[in-house]
């Protein structure tokens, strides 16, 4: 499933993909554009077809 995203950095938008199926999880992903580590964290719900995804900076 692909889900929107803003990197916490550079603003910049872009769409990510992530995996309802391994349940929630935190990660961490390069932005495409300035290429920062981003902090994700996604919350899956019950039915596990919905999501909910957050990103933070690394360095908070």
């Amino acid at each position: 499933m692909l889900k929107p995203a803003d990197c916490p950095y550079c603003g910049e938008h872009f769409e990510t993909e992530v995996d309802c199926y391994s349940g929630s999880q935190d990660y961490i992903e390069d932005c495409p554009a300035c290429c920062r580590p981003i902090e994700f964290h996604l919350e899956i719900g019950l039915d596990e077809e919905s999501a909910s995804l957050t990103t933070r900076r690394d360095d908070d």
